[in-house]
């Protein structure tokens, strides 16, 4: 039903599709949602009735369960309630407020996206790399570095600010109208949209505008929104820059050419002219962004040149001279921030009060910590960084083993490698060896460019001539 859904909207780009609803509460939809749901990291959090999967399955069953909503959706009973606020702290001490919801919301939602994502898939852009399926992050930087190789130079680099917090619900359900013609769709997902929050102090707070993350639906209604912007600079793309003799004559004329990389609320525009023309382009983003009910953060949006570098999703990318030879390349790496951040999580981990955890389990929970951070920047000059990471962790390491098993005399170095090292100064217990980040060998992202196919669609998103 998907595939068919992705092929109507891809073939008529003006279609509304009507009828969708009873698709939400179709028992395959449902269950299919409830799958998702239930293997999902988050199925042991509760909402603000404190059900999570285990308790669904154990008190009610999931048979049961289902086809309680399933009625509630059919005779249009169904009412989403509150979402559970929880804050999570970011780097720049900040916190961001997450929305839990509770579990029948959450398969609702899941279903819902089930329905709503082929379709609109039919419409989002290239450019557009986050919370959208066969596509990551490492697409999105890949498309960077092939952009700053060929000229393009300079960079706008920006963020949109509370995103997930400001988004106008009438310009949102606007845009889902151009598409959906079934009210009830709209109603529900309207009734998402509204359904409120329940603050951390226990009061419950009305939900004006945004789209409160956590839900499953969030990150496609924000896609759906921003695709203004995709359409923006892929408009100008076309009309103005399609073409190399189109660009060319562009440059002849003092006139820059652009393109926009897009990864959910953050995104970069590289532009290939002056800072001038990258300064400008400031203000066009923002009026664009103004009808949806959402502004720049200033503290966060710049213009940058390749040369200085730039943080995006978490990489650092910088043109830089190749060691030995005169030759200039764009490199990728960790930035600062996200060496910082794997640093703290192993402070926090190899501190005096975790002390009890055996040996063999702290390293097993090291070696986990660090592969899953290493398999993030793998496609980047990583190895000497992951060198780094593990001298440091391994020191850590040595550390808290001293602090653990110190009695009346702390023991020194010799002692705990004699004790928990199998080949030179190597940890290793009951079988538990340490390898820490440089266990992940780094390897080159091959840029897919528009060769990146859908789940419902085997064959690659058409788009403009690719700058050379």
């Amino acid at each position: 039903m998907q595939t068919k859904l992705h092929r109507w909207a891809g073939e008529d780009s003006s279609r509304r599709f009507a009828d969708l609803y009873n698709l939400v509460y179709d028992p395959a939809f449902l269950t299919c949602a409830w799958a998702r749901v239930a293997t999902n990291a988050g199925a042991r959090t509760p909402g603000i009735d404190k059900a999570t999967v285990a308790w669904i399955e154990t008190r009610i069953g999931v048979v049961v369960f289902l086809e309680h909503i399933r009625t509630a959706l059919k005779t249009g009973e169904f009412e989403p309630v509150a979402v559970r606020q929880v804050l999570i702290p970011k780097s720049s001490g900040k916190l961001r407020s997450l929305g839990i919801p509770v579990v029948a919301d959450r398969v609702v939602q899941t279903a819902l996206k089930l329905v709503l994502e082929p379709i609109f898939e039919a419409d989002f852009l290239p450019c557009s790399y986050g919370f959208r399926p066969n596509r990551r992050a490492h697409d999105a930087i890949a498309e960077i570095q092939y952009l700053a190789s060929r000229s393009y130079e300079w960079v706008l680099e920006a963020d949109i600010a509370s995103c997930f917090d400001e988004i106008g619900h009438t310009p949102l359900l606007e845009r889902m109208r151009a598409r959906i013609k079934d009210k009830r769709v709209i109603a529900l997902v309207r009734a998402f949209l509204k359904s409120g929050v329940m603050t951390t102090s226990g009061d419950r707070k009305e939900t004006y505008t945004g789209a409160p993350q956590g839900g499953a639906l969030s990150p496609l209604l924000a896609n759906i929104a921003l695709t203004a912007l995709d359409r923006h600079f892929d408009c100008q793309w076309r009309q103005d820059m399609g073409t190399r003799v189109e660009r060319s004559k562009r440059r002849r004329h003092g006139l820059g050419t652009w393109r926009l990389i897009r990864f959910a609320d953050d995104f970069v525009v590289m532009v290939s002219g002056t800072r001038e023309h990258a300064e400008t382009l400031r203000q066009e983003v923002a009026e664009v962004l103004r009808p949806l009910g959402l502004r720049l953060a200033p503290e966060k949006t710049r213009t940058v040149h390749i040369d200085e570098g730039f943080d995006f999703l978490s990489f650092n990318v910088r043109r830089q001279r190749k060691r030995g030879t005169s030759q200039y390349y764009v490199y990728t790496k960790p930035s600062r921030k996200a060496i910082q951040a794997i640093k703290d999580k192993v402070k926090r981990r190899t501190h005096r009060s975790t002390r009890p955890q055996s040996m063999d389990r702290m390293i097993a929970s090291l070696n986990r910590l660090l592969v899953g951070w290493a398999n993030y920047f793998r496609y980047g000059v990583s190895k000497q960084i992951f060198s780094q990471i593990d001298q440091h962790v391994w020191w850590r390491l040595m550390r808290w083993a001293q602090n653990k098993y110190a009695g009346k005399n702390r023991p020194g170095m010799k002692t705990i490698r004699a004790r928990f090292c199998d080949q030179g100064w190597r940890f290793a217990h009951n079988g538990v060896i340490f390898v820490g980040a440089s266990s992940v060998v780094v390897t080159r992202y091959r840029y897919r460019g528009n060769r990146i196919p859908n789940p419902w669609n085997d064959k690659p998103i058409a788009m403009a001539e690719t700058p050379g």
